[in-house]
């Protein structure tokens, strides 16, 4: 529950809304935001009314170029080292991409998160350097690596860094240390996130040799970075990612256009939410379970079987990442239940031994949401340090108050909502104490979180020529936070889990009137839900869900205003579902059933001929649907569902049997030679999917294998079309990682498949 602080009324200036115009709530909203001057509101709505600051406003920056130039110009050897999150991952291929067009030898470097975590590791350092680097270039990382920094300088290397991470008391002794940290606090390129400051050092570049223009090829990766690091909106930070999401809605980068194809999103519509929700995360797992330094190939290929390949890799990797999210914070909830003492601590500290490094961060972050304090979790392995990540709230600068701990830690860093730290994991209990006592000290966190409410609005006044006049004031971040909206008077009507294991809540709200909204609630089960009249605070966006354009209710907050009269209305089901999933002889329970009542069985690989079903492509609108073979993954099944559109559902869900890389290979094989022999190489990656009863990710991920074994080759892919021709029979060096990568997507199956054995019918469906 939150603090409601009610818009108050707001004197809009008649020239601001005249050159505003649209809805009323535009100009209210930058008013509020003190914006009422008509210049600074057209710069902020419109990035072509804006001034940008000039690169060299950037301290250092003038001195970076010319070494840069000199090394280009004498031919060294240069290594780009950056950062494994998509910040780092960005701006490691923005200055790698800049350099090589400029004529650099040029080579990078992204650390592998499992081994050498963040920042200049000095013993990869070393080397690099013994391999013959001249100069080395940091982005995302180096304001603190003063003993790397050391060691390259008495090794005759110069270190340039750019980073945008908060000043240690002392600067290493760099050749240039260029970050905007070291500006005032107004100034408009304070806020630049590593891709920005990386940005910024190209526009030089490119200005030195005439060519400006050049540099506005990378500003998609600029807004995949800004957004994906949090960046605070304002000033050219926030111009830098109005015109870079300008430019992700059209970009030429192949690797981008298939992330984005696999994700299903429409360029057209693309906002920063779905950078921070889809695109980020999907880049983030690579980084965070793997090893990050493919990203730049997968952001400058022009090969598609490459791109896909990639690709489909993250796709695996993010199922994953989401896989150990939930694992972790289930595992955390149940520390906090076992030892209740935890939560007397100023902060949330928590550990285990098995707990994934790479996604210990995202789960602090839901701890802090939670429990409206800070939250570190830190992964203990045996014999090793303990390392770990820590989130913040409003009013406490985590890094400062992880900062004031330095005698107990081996090292630490980051912003004041986030950062990383190492320990000794027996000195974690004492770690949790000092921690408390700074934070009681010397933050101000209010006890009951506040929410800034921008409207109260009525539930007819919702639609999307509302929200694209929200929109104009995007894109929405810290420094300029999305509107949260109100309505009063409502109650509930009913409520439905949906998710894959039912965590957030479809609601159907009511107003006075009679009139209806539907309203989603990210995580809400188990939550309290309000009783009688309430006001409900919410978000408004414009869902795209199968490519058609909706107005989308999230909620934020509700208070009560009476005490209930009626009780709750459960949604009632609207499919039947007879569940024959331990039935002893499920096929003559089948042929019952089709000698009783038309039905449509939904059946894949070898099944679809024995009962004659039909498979995932070829299903279609019926009244009875029989699930025969239980489907590859939890999108395959809301797909199969939302095709059938069926009122009973009869889940039998036996398993097809290829759930075996090697049994899944052979079946593909096959059907790529009967492709290459009957259809001159062309083949379909939903039919192969269908046919083997697997995820199209899984299909691709099998062909990149044959492909990497060096039985086929992928002369060209389209969306759905590969053109395959025969392989030149010689194993790639690629392969290990290749198999590694297909033996996880299909032990994911597998998993998914022992699920829909076993979970209650009424979760499925």
């Amino acid at each position: 529950m939150h603090e409601w602080i009610e818009p108050q009324d707001v004197q809009v200036p008649e020239a601001l809304q005249t050159a505003v115009g649209g809805h009323p709530l535009v100009a209210e909203t930058l008013a509020r935001r003190g914006i009422t001057d008509v210049t600074c509101a057209q710069a902020f709505l419109d990035p072509d009314r804006y001034r940008p600051a000039l690169a060299t406003e950037l301290p250092n920056l003038a001195r970076a170029v010319e070494r840069l130039e000199c090394a280009i110009a004498q031919g060294e050897r240069i290594c780009v080292w950056g950062d494994f999150d998509v910040d780092g991952q960005t701006a490691t291929t923005i200055l790698v991409s800049t350099l090589r067009d400029l004529g650099a030898v040029v080579q990078h470097h992204i650390p592998v998160r499992a081994k050498e975590s963040h920042g200049v590791n000095l013993p990869v350092l070393e080397r690099v350097i013994a391999d013959g680097v001249d100069l080395v270039l940091t982005c995302d990382t180096g304001v603190g690596a003063h003993e790397a920094v050391d060691y390259a300088r008495s090794q005759g290397v110069d270190v340039i860094v750019t980073d945008h991470h908060d000043l240690p008391p002392l600067l290493p002794e760099a050749y240039a240390v260029v970050n905007p940290k070291m500006l005032p606090e107004s100034h408009p390129l304070r806020e630049l996130s590593g891709a920005g400051c990386a940005y910024k050092l190209v526009e030089a570049l490119y200005d030195r040799v005439g060519r400006s223009a050049d540099a506005t090829r990378y500003l998609d990766l600029v807004a995949l970075g800004l957004v994906a690091d949090v960046a605070v909106q304002t000033g050219d930070t926030r111009y830098l990612t109005q015109r870079g999401l300008e430019a992700l809605r059209h970009t030429g980068r192949l690797g981008l256009r298939v992330m984005m194809d696999l994700a299903n999103l429409n360029l057209d519509w693309l906002t920063e939410e779905h950078i921070g929700f889809q695109l980020a995360p999907r880049l983030n797992a690579l980084g965070r379970l793997d090893d990050a330094n493919p990203i730049v190939e997968l952001l400058t290929t022009d090969d598609v079987t490459r791109a896909r390949t990639l690709a489909t890799e993250l796709e695996g990797l993010n199922a994953q990442r989401k896989l150990l999210c939930d694992q972790v914070f289930q595992a955390a909830q149940a520390q906090i239940e076992r030892d209740p003492s935890l939560l007397d601590y100023a902060a949330l500290v928590l550990s285990h031994p098995a707990w994934p490094g790479g996604v210990v961060g995202i789960v602090a972050g839901r701890l802090a949401e939670r429990y409206h304090r800070p939250a570190i979790l830190l992964t203990t392995p045996p014999d090793q340090l303990g390392r770990g990540s820590a989130r913040s709230v409003a009013g406490c600068d985590i890094n400062a108050a992880i900062a004031a701990q330095a005698g107990l830690l081996h090292g630490f860093g980051g912003h004041p909502m986030a950062a990383g730290l190492s320990i000794d994991p027996e000195r974690i209990p004492e770690f949790r104490r000092a921690l408390s006592r700074t934070i009681s000290e010397t933050c101000e966190i209010e006890e009951t979180p506040k929410l800034q409410v921008d409207a109260f609005l009525a539930l007819t006044d919702l639609s999307l020529e509302l929200i694209e006049e929200i929109e104009r004031l995007a894109p929405f971040g810290p420094g300029n936070p999305s509107l949260t909206l109100a309505t009063k008077g409502l109650s509930l009507v009913s409520l439905a889990p949906i998710g894959r294991n039912g965590e957030h809540l479809q609601l159907i709200v009511e107003d006075e009137a009679g009139n209806t909204q539907k309203v989603l609630w990210w995580r809400g089960a188990g939550e309290p839900l309000p009783e009688g009249r309430f006001d409900l605070a919410y978000t408004v966006r414009a869902s795209d869900y199968r490519g058609q354009r909706d107005v989308q209710v999230e909620w934020t907050d509700a208070r009560a205003v009476e005490k209930p009269t009626v009780s709750l209305r459960p949604a009632a089901p609207v499919i039947e579902v007879l569940d024959h999933r331990r039935e002893l002889r499920p096929r003559a329970m089948l042929e019952q059933l089709q000698a009783r009542e038309e039905v449509q069985v939904w059946a894949e690989a070898d099944a679809k001929a024995q009962v004659r079903g039909r498979d995932r492509r070829e299903l279609a609108a019926t009244k009875t649907l029989a699930v025969w073979t239980a489907p590859p993954g939890p999108a395959e099944w809301q797909d199969g569902l939302a095709k059938a559109s069926p009122q009973k559902v009869v889940l039998f869900g036996i398993n097809p049997g290829l759930d075996d890389p090697e049994l899944f290979l052979k079946r593909l094989a096959g059907l790529a030679k009967h492709a290459l022999r009957a259809d001159a190489g062309r083949a379909s990656i939903s039919a192969l999917a269908a046919a083997t009863a697997q995820r199209e990710s899984s299909v691709w991920a099998g062909l990149a294998w044959l492909t990497a074994r060096g039985y086929l080759a992928v002369a060209s892919a389209g969306d759905d079309e590969v053109q395959l021709t025969v392989g030149e029979g010689r194993a790639d060096a690629d392969l290990p990682r290749v198999a590694a990568h297909l033996r996880m997507l299909i032990e994911e199956t597998a998993a998914y498949r022992a699920y829909f054995a076993r979970v209650e019918k009424e979760t499925l469906v």
